[in-house]
C-alpha cells in the first residue's frame, strides 16, 4: 500500500513538473508553426509594404514561415483588435503604427482594445516621414511661402487628408499650431483621391507618404517643399525638413511589432533579436531608405517605452486641435 502511494505521488510530482517546464519547452521550440502577420492597412499600401519586407527578411534569416493578413478599417483599429483579442501564443502579431498605438486612442471617443494593455510591444521596425507637397504650378515654391500665403488668407488654404487622424492630418494640424495660421481641411477617403484632388487644383498642398509622393515629385507633377523627419531623406535629399524651419518640428509614421499581451517574454524576446538582425543587413537597410523609410530596431523594453510616449505625445496634439472622428 505504502508503495503504491509512493507510485502515485511521484507520478503526481512528474506531471506537475512537466506541466511547470510545458511553457519553457513551448517557448524554444517556438515557432514550429506559420506565424500571422497582421496588417491593419490594405494590401500596397505603406504599412503593407515594410511588413512584407520585413517578414520576408525574418523567413530568409530564420527560416521561420509567416503569413500576412491584411486586415483593413477603422483607422487601423480593425487588425489591432484582431491581435489584441488573439490567443497569446506567439502565433498572432501584428505591424501597428502610429496611427492606431497612439493618434487613435485619443481620437475615438471609444476603442476595441487599449494600445498600451492589450498588445504588448516586441520591435519599433522602423520609422518614416510624411511629404509636404504642392502641386508643381503652385505659387508656393517654399514652406515659408506656403505658410505666408496661409496667413495672408486665414482659413481658406486647404490641406487635402488621406483621412481623419491620420499621421499627414496630425502634423498639419501641429505645423499650422507651430506657424500660426489657420487651415480648411479636406478629408478623403483613401490618399489616391487626395493627391488627385491635389493636382486638379481643388485643395492647395497635402502631406503624402513618400511612397505616394516620389515618382509624382521625379515625375514633375508634383513639388515637394518639407519632410516631417529630424533629418532629410536619402531618397529626397535637396527637400528640408520641417525642422529646418521651426526647431525641433518631427513627425514619423513608426511602424512597431506587436504581439497580444500575455505573450511569453522568451517568444517576444526571441522576436525582438531577429528583428534587429534582419534590420541590420545591408540589404534590409537599402530597401528601407529607397521607400522613404528609416530601419530602427531596439529592445521590447524600448519598445514600449517609445509607445509609450508617442501615445502621450499625439494624444496630447488630438486634444489641441480639437480632432473629431469622421
Amino acid at each position: 500500500m505504502f508503495s503504491n502511494a509512493r507510485r502515485a505521488f511521484l507520478a503526481c510530482a512528474a506531471a506537475a513538473a512537466w506541466l511547470n517546464a510545458a511553457p519553457a519547452f513551448a517557448d524554444t521550440a517556438w515557432p514550429d508553426k506559420p506565424v500571422r502577420l497582421i496588417v491593419p492597412y490594405t494590401p500596397g499600401g505603406a504599412t503593407d509594404i515594410v511588413a512584407r519586407l520585413v517578414a520576408q527578411k525574418l523567413a530568409d534569416d530564420t527560416k521561420w514561415t509567416f503569413i500576412v493578413d491584411n486586415r483593413a478599417g477603422g483607422n487601423g483599429n480593425i487588425g489591432m483588435d484582431v491581435v489584441a483579442k488573439a490567443k497569446p501564443d506567439g502565433y498572432t502579431i501584428g505591424l501597428g503604427q502610429t496611427a492606431n498605438l497612439a493618434i487613435n486612442p485619443t481620437l475615438f471617443p471609444k476603442m476595441p482594445y487599449d494600445a498600451l494593455k492589450d498588445l504588448m510591444p516586441v520591435s519599433v521596425v522602423a520609422s518614416q516621414p510624411v511629404v509636404l507637397v504642392v502641386r508643381a504650378d503652385a505659387p508656393f515654391k517654399t514652406l515659408a511661402e506656403l505658410v505666408a500665403a496661409a496667413k495672408a488668407k486665414p482659413g481658406e488654404i486647404r490641406q487635402a487628408l488621406a483621412g481623419t487622424g491620420t499621421l499627414g492630418h496630425m502634423a498639419g494640424e501641429v505645423l499650422a499650431k507651430r506657424a500660426g495660421f489657420k487651415v480648411l481641411n479636406v478629408p478623403y477617403k483613401g490618399a489616391a483621391p487626395a493627391i488627385t484632388d491635389l493636382l486638379g487644383g481643388q485643395t492647395d498642398y497635402m502631406f503624402a507618404t513618400p511612397q505616394g509622393a516620389l515618382s509624382m515629385v521625379k515625375g514633375g507633377r508634383l513639388r515637394a517643399l518639407a519632410v516631417t523627419s529630424a533629418k532629410r531623406l536619402p531618397v529626397m535629399p535637396d527637400v528640408p525638413t520641417v525642422a529646418e524651419s521651426y526647431k525641433g518640428f518631427e513627425a514619423v509614421d513608426w511602424k512597431a511589432l506587436v504581439a497580444p499581451a500575455g505573450t511569453s517574454p522568451e517568444i517576444v524576446k526571441k522576436l525582438s533579436a531577429a528583428v534587429d538582425k534582419a534590420l541590420a543587413k545591408p540589404a534590409t537597410i537599402s530597401q528601407l531608405l529607397a521607400e522613404g523609410s528609416t530601419p530602427v530596431g531596439g529592445s521590447p523594453e524600448q519598445a514600449a517605452q517609445y509607445i509609450k510616449s508617442e501615445h502621450a505625445r499625439w494624444g496630447a496634439a488630438v486634444r489641441e486641435a480639437g480632432v473629431q472622428p469622421e
